[in-house]
């Protein structure tokens, strides 16, 4: 299981850190990540980080911005998300066990979603 937390309301220029708990079963083997859904629009990819944390891959729309970390003594990946903007507004997921596949990712096991809201 995955419990994914941390969203809220911010004002654009903000920052928020999401953290994703695993219990039930260990992640430290998988890759990790996020995805995000935005009212009327597809879930998409904004980040995964390998099963060592060695390896990130960052969608370009938060390149820069955001960061990815995991820290697998504790079963906890974290987002933190700086210089938020009003377009980031969505649902974000935390996922497990991704994979990339002709450019796109996909994962195996989901987290329930957090609102993270940005104001303008």
């Amino acid at each position: 299981q995955l419990q994914a937390s941390g969203g809220g309301l911010v004002q654009a220029g903000g920052s928020l850190r999401l953290s994703c708990a695993a219990s039930g079963r260990t992640f430290s083997s998988y890759g990790m990540g996020w995805f995000r859904q935005a009212p009327g629009k597809e879930r998409e990819f904004v980040v995964s980080i390998s099963w060592s944390g060695g390896s990130t891959y960052y969608a370009d729309s938060v390149k820069g911005r955001f960061t990815i970390s995991r820290d697998n003594a504790k079963n906890t990946v974290y987002l933190q998300m700086n210089s938020l903007k009003p377009e980031d507004t969505a649902v974000y997921y935390c996922a497990a066990d991704l994979k990339e596949r002709f450019s796109r990712w996909y994962a195996d096991y989901w987290g329930q979603g957090t609102q993270v809201t940005v104001s303008s």
